[in-house]
């Protein structure tokens, strides 16, 4: 971009990016001389720099505000586009204010300033700032529980992840305009057939680019079902098949509203799949981006994706913070900032389903085996910024291999996040850690709460390392978030009812990133940890301890059974006592002499 542009150009380079021009539906462009007098509101001679104003009232419209780039976008300007706004909400009950030097934006919805990207977006992105698609999750979680269970008891279908294929076939074909709903009423065949038909038609040319969307069309085709004769059955998966799908269409989605909670719901029904999958919680995976601190220009790996969890967040945050799915940037991310590795062929094709539901028929996603040379060779060439994972955590699975192999193939001076049992570094062989800690360094272990993984018992920590450099004996940070805040729901898993998760997550992320700010805040030093330390109760003695341990001496001294001393003690103090008892306690008064005749 230019420096010191002129307003003038400032305000044109606004009407090309902006795309401002005069249409069927509304009134667009940019200017010096026009009023909005001219732009039909009467008695009104202020001139705004730029507009959009739609023929229906009722949609959103923008005024512009340029300025010089010299002009920093303070008050006094702030003010005037305020003021436009105001005129303009005369006529319009959605009006977006857009601030801009050529360099700088700022964006205002009424009157509230909003976040939005640093660029100026196209006209799209403004008039969307007013689509909120509310997402029912309570209602997503009700639905996708249906339709496990249909497939379970209504189709026979008894392989869980076969019946999370089947549906997810079903979303990306009805995503990619199959019209489930004109299919209610028809055959199973018919059904089956239409959804074999989208996937080919839609994703056929995709084939030479990208095997997984082979992957997937033949892991539908070997499901199978015990019965598909019943036709209401087959209806009411369709309508929660459509209902689900078009939560899914927004810029008001992120990874973990729709996707997270119809995986998560689906793996509620498994403790651990046979290939060592623990599936993340949707809330974890957000907090691991924002505490690496993740943004939209990264190249994001996860090489053991699962069902695709860290990969659909991170794009879900990423074209957020790009300006929405309607950018260019948006495409850009899908295409080239996402690269996922899974070895399960059933759970990759999970992965590729995830990430087709969006649009995106290019993330790098590859089958293969982490563990390999092969498996290195790929990730040396993708340019990886930032690793987010969580990996299989049995030895048999390869767990060290795999985190030892990220490590040494992602370039020098990369951030990255594992989620791994809380000894795991220190239970992996002393050869393995030694040749880790030689080339990289442990920055950060946050213990997570204990109860995160309570379906699978393990108790884990997230592992920040920085690769290429040494630890050198260095010290790493380490705290304890010992509470999420979530609660157990019945036969729904673990979730943030009480809505105390957004204030935990920023007190952490504030902890991880300042390195301080909690009492459970620690420095290891490696050579004796490679873990967060739990804090040693201290040791405190009391008078009855020193009374106890004194008796006991006394008592082997003099060679009195302590057993059978206790036992004659207590039938003398309990059927040799006189008992007296109110409301509140019972008195046993001892009396003299061993035949209960003594006084008292």
């Amino acid at each position: 971009m230019a420096k010191n542009m002129t307003e003038d150009a400032v305000r044109d380079l606004a009407r090309d990016i902006l795309g401002l021009a005069d249409s069927d539906i509304a009134k667009a462009g940019v200017g010096q001389l026009t009023t909005f007098n001219q732009l039909g509101f009467p008695g009104v001679p202020d001139k705004p720099d730029g507009w959009y104003l739609p023929k229906n009232k009722s949609e959103v419209a923008v005024v512009i505000e340029t300025k010089a780039t010299r002009v920093e976008l303070k008050q006094p300007q702030v003010d005037e586009v305020l003021k436009n706004v105001r005129i303009m909400q005369a006529q319009y009950e959605k009006v977006i204010g857009v601030l801009y030097n050529g360099e700088d934006v700022r964006v205002f919805k009424g009157e509230e300033e909003i976040k939005a990207p640093d660029e100026l977006q196209s006209i799209g992105y403004y008039l969307g700032l007013y689509t909120v698609d509310s997402i029912d999750k309570e209602r997503i979680y009700q639905l996708t529980a249906k339709i496990n269970n249909g497939l379970h008891f209504e189709f026979g279908i008894k392989n869980l992840y076969h019946r999370m294929i089947f549906t997810a076939c079903a979303l990306v074909a009805e995503r990619y305009d199959a019209n489930l709903k004109g299919l209610k009423g028809r055959k199973y065949a018919t059904f089956h057939q239409t959804v074999m038909d989208v996937l080919d038609d839609a994703l056929g040319p995709s084939y030479r680019k990208n095997a997984k969307v082979g992957i997937l069309i033949d892991e539908y085709k070997i499901i199978h079902m015990n019965t598909t004769d019943n036709q209401q059955a087959l209806d009411d998966f369709i309508d929660w098949v459509v209902e689900i799908s078009e939560c899914i269409n927004s810029n008001e989605w992120r990874g973990e509203d729709v996707m997270g909670i119809f995986f998560n719901e689906f793996n509620r029904y498994k403790k651990k799949s046979e290939s060592g999958q623990v599936f993340t919680p949707e809330h974890i995976t957000d907090f691991m981006y924002k505490i690496l601190e993740v943004n939209k220009d990264d190249r994001v790996l996860d090489a053991t994706c699962g069902s695709g969890g860290f990969l659909v967040k991170a794009m879900s945050n990423m074209i957020r913070e790009a300006g929405g799915m309607d950018t260019d940037k948006a495409k850009d991310i899908k295409a080239h900032q996402l690269y996922g590795i899974e070895f399960d062929r059933e759970i990759y094709a999970l992965a590729c389903a995830n990430m087709l539901l969006h649009k995106d028929g290019k993330t790098n996603l590859e089958q293969m085996d982490a563990r390999t040379e092969a498996a290195c060779d790929w990730m040396k060439k993708q340019g990886i910024t930032k690793v987010l994972m969580n990996p299989p955590y049995e030895n048999k699975y390869g767990c060290m291999t795999i985190v030892e192999n990220v490590l040494d193939s992602v370039p020098a001076h990369t951030m990255c996040a594992f989620i791994l049992p809380d000894k795991k570094l220190e239970k992996a062989s002393k050869a393995q850690m030694k040749r880790i800690l030689k080339n990289h360094r442990l920055r950060k272990v946050i213990k997570l709460p204990e109860d995160l993984f309570f379906n699978v018992g393990v108790t884990t920590s997230i592992f920040v390392f920085e690769t290429g450099i040494g630890q050198n004996g260095e010290e790493f940070f380490a705290c304890y978030m010992e509470e999420d805040g979530l609660a157990t729901v019945k036969n729904k898993g673990r979730h943030d009812v009480h809505g105390k998760w957004a204030d935990i997550e920023a007190h952490w992320v504030d902890v991880m990133k300042k390195q301080s700010g909690d009492d459970t805040c620690q420095w290891v030093n490696p050579a004796e940890h490679l873990s967060y330390q739990m804090p040693q109760k201290p040791f405190e003695i009391f008078e009855e301890d020193f009374r106890k341990t004194a008796m006991d001496y006394l008592m082997f001294r003099q060679d009195i059974d302590a057993k059978a001393f206790g036992e004659k003690l207590l039938d003398i103090a309990m059927y040799s006592s006189r008992v007296s008892a109110d409301d509140e306690s019972v008195t046993l008064t001892m009396r003299k002499g061993s035949d209960g005749d003594g006084e008292d």
